[in-house]
């Protein structure tokens, strides 16, 4: 139904869209994620052309938006938008709100329009304030009433800019569960949102954007539960992470655990974490004397905020070298206490390269 084509957009000079291709089938619900800033909501809008992009093509059941022959405003009664900040008349009640687009655009009569617009406030629930005016309404109910406006135009497809991101927490359950109604009815959805448990609920395909091209696409299954690109397997599980270069047997133990104690301190790790996980890396980076003698560690420590553990990573080039093969004996504490602090460890080599890995949970 929708098919956007090698799409870019770019203001003064600033490129926000790079090459985006991708499609959208009849009945299709898409949710589309990624950090802040990346042109996540730029591109919705260069669907419905409130932004001209830069270059590319957007069609819609094969009708080229960027044609001069197109009949736009035809094309964004089929393919409606809901904004995040609701965009409601504040001087006309919720009737008022939801009538007049049908009225003016599509020709109903007025007691066809408030009969269409009761069936649609039923539908999200709101039936009974009709009357009212979208200050006397909470933020989740006026963006309901925003989802039927959207409705009583009759659409075939539904564009979704985060409409939960102007909501407090409370409000946002409400919302959702209009939309995800709207999916099992079979509604076409193109949705822009930072819910990822709801991403992953109401979605056919998830789209990843990052730095304004799409990363990676797939099902929801792939997406959250084995992202292929690194960027998105930090951004699911929001991966905070931590890197120091070792350079050498001398290098400034005082200095690297200070800059740890920040990293714990910036994303509030409680004080027994912070000190087995120092406990944890004094012991590995004592398994790595011999190897500091003639070459460099990179360490990571990565937090993952979904699942509420760390891991460490160390890795060092060169021939197959496991450490960890060193702490045999029974009695060794140093085992001892690595097995205590960790989860699980392993090592691995590949390319050349040894990497050694530890998890252990917070708190």
């Amino acid at each position: 139904m929708i098919e956007v084509r090698h799409l870019s957009k770019a203001f003064e000079g600033q490129v926000v869209l790079k090459d985006i291709s991708f499609s959208v089938s009849k009945g299709e619900v898409i949710s589309i994620i990624g950090p802040s800033g990346t042109g996540k909501s730029t591109l919705l809008r260069c669907i419905n052309l409130l932004e001209r992009p830069t270059a590319g093509s957007i069609l819609i059941d094969g009708i080229d938006l960027m044609d001069k022959k197109a009949d736009i405003n035809k094309i964004r009664r089929r393919v409606n938008m809901v904004f995040q900040s609701f965009n409601l008349f504040e001087h006309l009640t919720a009737m008022g709100n939801l009538t007049i687009g049908p009225i003016k655009l599509l020709g109903l009569s007025r007691a066809e329009a408030e009969q269409n617009a009761l069936e649609m406030l039923k539908l999200v629930g709101l039936r009974e304030k009709a009357d009212y005016f979208p200050h006397e309404l909470s933020g989740g109910q006026r963006q309901r009433v925003a989802i039927a406006r959207c409705l009583c135009m009759r659409p075939e497809a539904i564009l979704f800019d985060e409409p939960t991101s102007a909501l407090d927490p409370t409000m946002v359950s409400e919302v959702l569960a209009v939309i995800r109604r709207l999916a099992k009815e079979g509604m076409t959805m193109l949705i822009v949102t930072h819910e990822m448990d709801f991403a992953r609920d109401v979605s056919n395909r998830v789209l990843y954007i990052d730095e304004g091209v799409v990363y990676e696409e797939g099902t929801p299954e792939t997406i959250f539960d084995s992202p292929k690109n690194d960027k998105t397997r930090a951004f699911i599980n929001r991966i905070r992470a931590f890197h120091y270069h070792i350079e050498g047997p001398y290098y400034d133990l005082y200095a690297m655990n200070a800059e740890i104690e920040a990293f714990c301190d910036r994303y509030i790790l409680p004080k027994s974490t912070r000190l087995n996980l120092l406990l944890l890396l004094e012991e590995l980076l004592q398994l790595m004397v011999a190897v500091l003698e003639t070459s460099t560690l990179q360490l990571t420590i990565e937090y993952s905020e979904r699942y509420n553990n760390l891991t460490i990573t160390l890795q060092f080039s060169g021939t197959p070298y496991n450490p960890l093969e060193s702490l045999t004996m029974p009695d060794d504490l140093g085992l001892r206490l690595i097995k205590q602090v960790s989860e699980d460890i392993s090592h691995r080599w590949d390319n050349q390269v040894n990497t050694l890995t530890a998890k252990m949970k917070v708190g």
